[in-house]
């Protein structure tokens, strides 16, 4: 089967209405594995009006997971059988009350052996409910911290770039490996203009054979 038919049978299977299978499209692409399986819980909580719900369990669970050694190693550890985590995981939805699409996700990635991959999507499911809101998530990387007013004359420019309904999500992060510059990540797009990959583009120029 096509993975895009098997993420169409996720998608079914992740939804507990009777409401058809077809994906309902999310308002930004998101990419990779972690992405598939973030598009398909998005349209089976689509289709039972739980958007809000999912993201608040998967906040909360991703919060529970960065805090919880123990949860972390139930997740990780490969020596745990498959069907010994989808019960424990189980057990955990019904107590916390997880909406009932969080619940089978979390089945089903124990089952295919995918808790690795979890906090991915979750970060992935993040973006696609921040672009549901009209939000642009943006990541900003830069060598030393910006100070208000930096920030406030990058958030200016970045505004340029949305549609007058969107707003931006600012997030800013320190990299001393880019020497200077900065990286910066809008929604699906991606510049680099910090110092370590222009120095890398010439050393790469200077040291390719003649």
């Amino acid at each position: 089967m096509a993975a895009s038919g098997k993420f169409t049978v996720l998608a079914r299977q992740l939804s507990t209405s009777s409401v058809a299978a077809q994906l309902v499209k999310p308002p930004v692409q998101v990419f990779g594995l972690e992405g598939r399986y973030a598009c398909a819980l998005y349209s089976a909580a689509s289709k039972t009006k739980a958007l809000d719900a999912v993201e608040k369990d998967l906040k909360g669970l991703q919060k529970e997971m960065r805090s919880d050694p123990k949860m972390r190693d139930l997740l990780r550890d490969p020596t745990t059988k498959r069907n010994v985590k989808a019960a424990a995981l189980k057990d955990v939805a019904s107590k916390v009350n997880f909406n009932a699409a969080t619940g089978n996700l979390l089945t089903l990635l124990a089952e295919n052996g995918r808790l690795g991959r979890l906090d991915g999507i979750i970060n992935a499911y993040s973006l696609i409910m921040a672009a549901e809101r009209g939000e642009v998530v943006c990541e900003v990387k830069t060598a030393k911290p910006m100070d208000d007013a930096q920030r406030k004359q990058l958030e200016n420019a970045l505004k340029a770039f949305l549609k007058p309904s969107q707003t931006i999500q600012l997030t800013a992060k320190v990299d001393p490996a880019l020497i200077g510059g900065m990286v910066v990540s809008i929604g699906d797009k991606y510049v680099d203009m910090s110092v370590a990959s222009k120095i890398k583009k010439y050393t790469d120029i200077i040291t390719s054979p003649i």
